[in-house]
């Protein structure tokens, strides 16, 4: 994994700072102002290589604990039930259940918990499911470690953080677009969304009932209720739309 210079965004309050300082004087300068606070953090990304990659970048970090990994969403969820962290850092594309829905389910139960989404993309239609799932911030991992470790301290200090290629004004201009959906427009239920992924992974009807505890046939209305809602006909252009809008990786 190559982790590449870059300045970034951090919003403090009610505007976005383009920040030139150079991310380790402005994480020092944060952990100073709270020299004993530990940031117990919960990783996860299904890549093991890259997991701990990252998660051995954080324990180096002076003020960081590393409480638990999780390699898809599904654990990521019960991990933050148990554990409890201060700070998720979750990959988007994870199989079983996606980087947002797990966000979503996290933020529903718990919004002290800060979250920050790690990504290899930079697409609208990422930022805006990462906006809708409540998480804190969007770092790109193309990012230094020196910016993901002031990325953890900037939104714990309350701050939300996005990676320099998704401007102030994209972020602004996604929100007023989540807020502006029409109450009629098309939406996939929770449950649509996880029968949706599972299918865009190649998972056979078989292997979802028994994942999501429902029959044969319920997964089958599921499906046919996304394809009506989405105007979709068949399999691959479904496959196609849930890797659009994030809801799937391969």
């Amino acid at each position: 994994m190559v982790w590449l210079f870059t300045p970034f965004f951090v919003r403090i309050g009610a505007p976005f700072l383009s920040l030139t300082q150079h991310p380790r004087d402005i994480m020092d300068s944060i952990a100073a102002a709270d020299s004993h606070a530990l940031v117990r953090i919960l990783l996860a990304e299904d890549q093991a290589i890259v997991r701990r990659g990252i998660a051995s970048l954080l324990r180096l970090t002076p003020g960081f604990e590393i409480v638990a990994e999780a390699e898809n969403g599904v654990q990521a969820v019960e991990f933050t039930q148990q554990c409890l962290p201060d700070m998720v850092l979750m990959d988007i594309g994870m199989p079983l259940m996606n980087g947002v829905e797990a966000a979503a389910k996290i933020k529903a139960t718990n919004k002290n918990i800060k979250i920050i989404m790690l990504t290899a993309y930079d697409s609208d239609d990422f930022v805006m499911n990462t906006i809708a799932s409540g998480a804190d911030g969007y770092v790109l991992k193309n990012a230094t470690p020196d910016s993901l470790s002031a990325a953890v301290h900037a939104v714990m200090q309350g701050s939300e953080f996005y990676s320099p290629s998704i401007p102030a004004e994209v972020v602004q201009r996604l929100k007023r677009k989540l807020e502006g959906r029409s109450g009629t427009e098309t939406e996939l239920t929770p449950r649509e969304k996880e029968v949706l992924q599972l299918i865009a992974e190649g998972k056979s009807h078989q292997r979802i009932s028994e994942f999501l505890h429902l029959s044969i046939r319920t997964v089958d209305t599921h499906r046919n209720n996304i394809m009506q809602k989405l105007n979709i006909h068949d399999a691959v252009a479904l496959v196609r739309y849930a890797l659009k809008k994030g809801l799937a990786e391969i």
